[in-house]
């Protein structure tokens, strides 16, 4: 198949193509700037893998959660290239979970098929998720399986069991508040993470119409009191408290 994938959620800008087994690659700046450089990014590296809107068989976006810029920039950019391709005959779209690719990528590169999932929330807050890797069986593939709650918590509310590796970029804003003792990986979710898990989520269904290429928000506001921040890190400590 003839891939394009791309995320935006985080300060790293992160752009892959796939054309058969061949994957060109893109990194640069994110934040602010992603809106500005995504989509010239997107068509030269389309042009150096000989590819173009017109051979696209799907588009694949980081979806969230990540920064509300980000989401929004990458929602609307899958978007607007995925009605546009083939002519104006248009391509589906494949939205991927951030924190699903930040496990994938801690795989792929440190081996992890335990993880806990995290990125860095702001606002003294990170997202979080367990995912499991199973292995390929009776010729399948493998794919990774989530408890299905994504989270968003203090640093110090994140709960790591025993063996599994915190993967992410939050350890890096918050060092010793995050699962002080535990195994650590870094990891970003990237172009190519959303590449290695898109045939499994294609064979399960997850292409949808471009119109349905909607962020995937944790966070439902963007900005708290000092007040509202304090009452919410209390509960979550108290939560935490209970759960050991």
């Amino acid at each position: 198949m003839n891939l394009l994938a791309f995320d935006t959620s985080t300060d790293t800008l992160s752009i892959a193509v796939q054309a058969g087994d061949a994957v060109w690659q893109h990194t640069g700046p994110g934040g602010a700037q992603a809106s500005a450089t995504l989509i010239p990014a997107i068509n030269a590296l389309l042009a150096q893998a000989g590819l173009s809107f017109a051979t696209l068989d799907t588009i694949v976006f980081g979806r969230g959660p990540g920064s509300f810029t980000g989401l929004r920039t990458a929602c609307a950019v899958a978007q607007g290239l995925a009605f546009g391709a083939r002519g104006g005959a248009g391509v589906p779209v494949l939205p991927v979970d951030t924190l699903l690719a930040v496990a994938e990528e801690a795989r792929h590169q440190h081996g992890c098929t335990q993880v806990v999932a995290t990125l860095d929330a702001r606002m003294d807050e990170v997202y979080v998720a367990r995912c499991e890797w199973l292995p390929a069986q009776n010729g399948g593939t493998g794919h990774w399986r989530t408890d299905g709650d994504f989270g968003l918590c203090a640093p110090e509310a994140v709960q790591v069991p025993a063996g599994w590796t915190l993967a992410g970029n939050a350890r890096a804003a918050y060092a010793e508040r995050l699962a002080p003792g535990s195994l650590h990986a870094s990891a970003l979710p990237t172009a190519a993470a959303l590449l290695r898990l898109a045939p499994a989520l294609l064979a399960a269904g997850g292409a949808v119409p471009a119109s349905e290429a909607l962020p995937r928000y944790i966070r439902d506001k963007v900005a708290y009191t000092a007040a509202e921040r304090a009452a919410m890190r209390a509960a979550q400590a108290t939560h935490a408290a209970q759960a050991t």
